[in-house]
């Protein structure tokens, strides 16, 4: 069993030996490797740069594959920064190096590096390189005077000696919202910032506040940015090139510098952007490079040119002047480059006249000199030059110095004349000469004037150098031939003549129009005459008052003018007249009426503004406006009514600049104001206001009383004159003279006349007489009247008369003994003077026709009368007072003082 057991283990020993054999041969081969490390490490810095340098161990000689490197940095202890270095199979044996730039100077805290080996799976042990940070007795800030570049994070430390306690650390010009402060160790402080501004100063201080603050100087700013290179020459034997540079500053000592064609030597430094160096100049093309350099980096830029095409010569020297004429000058000038003798050049002169600048250009080889002409006599000029090459323009010189010199004096230029019409004179008028127009002091004006049909015999006067007009009195329905020169020292003007039209044109006139001005000025416009064969004169004058007028002369081919003056005023209008000048007199083409520029009308414009109620309307007058007191064209009127009563306005209108009034309609009673307006292009102005109370119905019954009493007392008057005129036609119409009665009758025994007034009687002898009634109710010959009322009758038939009796004394008359009842009430008496009914009428008919309305008398019925009697006739009879001899066909009526006698029964 136990051999069995022992013969059994033998292949597992065999397995365990061959694995060992194996294991032991492959430690051999890479025991080498893994003994591969690094050996002479080396651990330096500049500024801020960490560079660590080591070799290989010669065990790496047998690594067949890449060998890695792994490095690590710790930063006061603390992990920082982790970098692999691959090294290949033909670098082993050789010495290798890394570099890593911190975020933090050195200065404020140790940096080390720890260094290993990695071969596949295996890797060697850790070795370390330290820098120690810097241990002071006295706070300090790093890092110091370094440069930044705008945009980029910097971290500043504040470096604390035992015992100091931190506040705080701050950048110059930074608020705290663009910094960061964190903790190193115990004694170092860092502040972290985004740099967004360039250091305004020499440089941006870095503070740690303590007491006393302590602090480092940065330096912030740009890279060198330059742009736009230019090469050329200037003098033919050297180059010259400018540039741009745009904020490529660095404050203080940190300035951008420049080399030209790769030379070491500083051609200039910021802020200058211009150099030259002496080079041949030749025809052909070439290269010229710029270097661009300073602390935070370095451009280059270049030219291709060929520097011949590129010449900018130097302005002109010594200029001077040779001659000076009244109208020309002379002028001369020196090259410093003797090569600009042998150029083709062109030369521009600039002569300044008091502001005002011409320029002219000359052509020559080696220009040096030139001549102008045309200059004002009496005037003092400015000149300077420049010059270029004729050929491959490339640019101007700059300006020489100025010249100033004087020309000499000449007869004044020929005035400008104008002339105006006002009542019966005829003025004329020239304007003032200028400085560059005189030439000279003006001592005195030469008129000379003539009627045009009589031009040989001219009248002449002079007129003081201070008066620019001259007043004729002259018969303008003639017209004249004016003549105005001037003088000075050196002679007379050339004449200017102006013909004046007489007063009696052909009957031609021109209609006046409105023109609107512009920006204080007039725009005028008008069709080409064919009479213009001089061109046109525009003249203006404020349209009211005496006024010196103005004027523009205009070629013939413009049919336009734009007139501006220091004299025009707002609110002011004016008048403004187009002629056409011919060989003859001015023709007048156009007139026109404006304000330059039109003002709000004062208030108070309305004069003597007046109200009149029409029923339910209101009628507000006012006075014609004058144009005086017009400050702007009046387009109509409006007028506003305000109702005390309740605050409302209402507003009435017209478009009539003419009107002198408006009405408000259909109102109501109360108190109002009404203020008119004058409507113009500037608003509403002028306003003039009235206050009237509106009370209809009142005013209508007073007027209607007062016109009632006027016509009452008016007829009443009218009637009084005509009764008092036609009285006594009145008085014989109304109340006619009562004539005695009269009885007259007709018989058979002839007739008698009987006169009441003649009888005598007592009152004891008068006896009942029987009264003219009919009963009511009484039949009377068979009738009764309507209503039981007594029968009236109003008529006395024609035919029947009372004849007059002759004369002889009557007889005593008898009636019937039967006696009439009295009316009640009255006494019984057989007489009575008065009978009641006095508008009873009795109706007699003619012939010996009965009555058929009053009842008979009864036979022997007496009426008894003084002596004189009287016989009835055989018909009823009825007598009448106002019966005459003169008409006895005449019918009676019965008034109140008839007498009826009743007829004879026996008849």
């Amino acid at each position: 069993m136990v051999l069995v057991k022992g013969i059994m283990m033998i292949p597992w020993l065999l397995l365990v030996s061959l694995f060992c054999k194996s294991t032991q041969d492959g430690n051999g081969q890479e025991s080498g490797v893994l003994h591969c490390g690094a050996q002479n490490l080396k651990l330096t810095n500049s500024s801020q740069m960490i560079l660590l340098t080591w070799e290989d161990t010669p065990s790496c000689s047998a690594v067949q594959d890449v060998l890695i490197y792994e490095l690590e940095v710790l930063i006061a202890d603390k992990k920082e920064h982790y970098d692999e270095v691959a090294v290949t199979p033909d670098q082993i044996g050789s010495s290798h190096s890394w570099n890593w730039t911190s975020y933090l100077a050195l200065e404020c805290a140790s940096h080390s590096v720890r260094l290993r080996s990695r071969y596949k799976n295996h890797t060697s042990q850790w070795n370390q390189e330290t820098l120690p940070g810097l241990e002071t007795s006295k706070a300090e800030v790093y890092p110091k005077d370094k440069h930044f570049q705008v945009g980029s994070t910097a971290t500043f430390c504040c470096v604390l000696p035992a015992g100091d306690v931190f506040d705080k650390m701050s950048l110059t010009e930074y608020s705290s919202a663009d910094m960061n402060t964190t903790r190193i160790s115990n004694q170092t402080y860092a502040l972290t910032v985004h740099l967004n501004q360039a250091s305004k100063y020499s440089c941006t201080d870095v503070k740690c506040e303590l007491n006393p603050d302590v602090g480092a100087c940065a330096y912030i700013g740009y890279p060198p940015n330059v742009t736009d290179l230019q090469c050329e020459t200037r003098d033919l034997q050297s180059v010259d090139c400018h540039w741009t540079d745009k904020d490529s500053s660095l404050p203080f000592k940190s300035v951008t510098e420049y080399h030209l064609l790769e030379s070491p030597t500083i051609c200039a430094k910021w802020p200058e952007t211009r150099c030259s160096q002496e080079v041949r100049v030749d025809a052909r093309e070439r290269n010229w490079t710029l270097t661009a350099s300073n602390p935070l980096g370095e451009v280059k830029l270049s030219d291709t040119a060929d520097l011949t095409k590129r010449v900018h010569m130097f302005p002109p020297e010594g200029v001077t002047v040779l001659s000076v004429n009244a109208r020309n000058v002379s002028l001369e000038w020196k090259w410093t480059v003797q090569q600009y003798y042998n150029l083709s050049l062109i030369c521009q002169v600039n002569i300044n006249n008091h502001g005002e600048n011409t320029i002219s250009e000359y052509f020559g080889v080696g220009l040096n000199f030139a001549v102008l002409n045309d200059l004002i006599p009496n005037w003092t000029y400015n000149v300077a030059i420049r010059c270029r090459t004729a050929q491959h323009f490339w640019k101007w010189s700059s300006w020489s110095t100025n010249v100033n010199f004087h020309t000499k004096g000449d007869v004044p230029d020929a005035l400008d004349v104008w002339m105006q019409v006002m009542d019966n004179q005829i003025i004329t008028i020239w304007k003032m000469p200028l400085a560059n127009q005189s030439h000279g002091h003006i001592e005195d004006y030469e008129v000379t004037w003539t009627k045009t049909t009589e031009r040989e015999r001219q009248n002449r006067t002079k007129v003081a150098p201070n008066n620019f007009s001259l007043a004729l009195s002259l018969d303008t329905t003639v017209g004249h031939i004016v003549t105005v020169t001037a003088r000075n020292i050196n002679g007379s003007s050339a004449p200017s003549t102006i013909t004046i039209p007489s007063s009696n044109p052909d009957g031609t006139r021109v209609n006046t129009s409105l023109i609107i001005g512009s920006n204080g000025s007039f725009n005028l416009s008008w069709s080409a005459s064919p009479t213009a064969s001089c061109g046109y004169i525009v003249d203006w004058c404020p349209t009211l008052g005496n006024c010196t007028v103005g004027w523009l002369k205009v070629s013939p081919n413009q049919t336009n003018a734009s007139i501006l003056s220091k004299n025009f005023k707002d609110g002011l209008r004016y008048t403004l007249s187009v002629y056409a000048c011919t060989q003859e007199a001015p023709v007048l083409l156009q007139r026109r009426e404006g304000y330059v520029r039109e003002k709000k009308i004062q208030d108070g414009l309305f004069k003597s503004v007046k109200g009149q109620q029409q029923d339910w309307d209101y009628e507000v007058s006012w006075e014609p406006i004058s144009r005086r007191e017009q400050t702007a064209f009046i387009q109509g009127y409006v007028l506003y009514c305000l109702d005390n009563n309740n605050n409302k306005v209402i507003n009435f209108s017209t478009d009539n600049p003419e009107a002198t009034s408006l009405t408000a309609r259909n109102l109501k009673n109360g108190s109002y104001i009404f203020t008119v307006k004058a409507r113009t292009a500037v608003g509403e102005c002028g306003a003039t206001s009235i206050t009237a109370t509106l009370n209809l119905l009142t005013d209508n019954l007073i007027g209607t009383v007062f016109i009632s009493l006027a016509a009452v007392f008016g007829l009443l008057s009218l009637i009084t004159i005509v009764c008092y005129r036609h009285w006594t036609c009145i008085k014989d119409t109304v109340y006619p003279p009562i004539p005695k009665p009269v009885l007259t009758s007709t018989g058979e025994h002839g007739c008698r006349n009987f006169q009441v007034d003649q009888c005598h009687y007592s009152e004891a002898d008068i006896m009942d007489v029987p009264e003219l009634y009919c009963r009511a109710g009484t039949p009377i010959n068979g009738f009764v009247s309507q209503e039981n009322m007594p029968f009236v009758f109003s008529q006395t038939p024609k035919g029947y008369y009372n004849q007059p009796l002759k004369k002889f004394t009557p007889p005593p008359l008898t009636l019937p003994s039967t006696a009439i009842p009295s009316q009640p009430g009255l006494p019984s008496s057989p007489f009575r003077r008065e009978f009641p009914n006095a508008s009873y009428n009795l109706i007699m008919q003619p012939g010996n026709q009965q009555s058929n309305f009053c009842p008979e008398l009864q036979e022997g019925t007496s009426l008894e009368r003084s002596s004189d009697g009287y016989q009835p006739h055989g018909h009823p009879e009825t007598f009448a007072t106002n019966q005459t001899e003169e008409d006895p066909d005449s019918p009676m009526s019965c008034v109140s003082t008839y007498i009826l006698l009743p007829q004879s029964s026996s008849r």
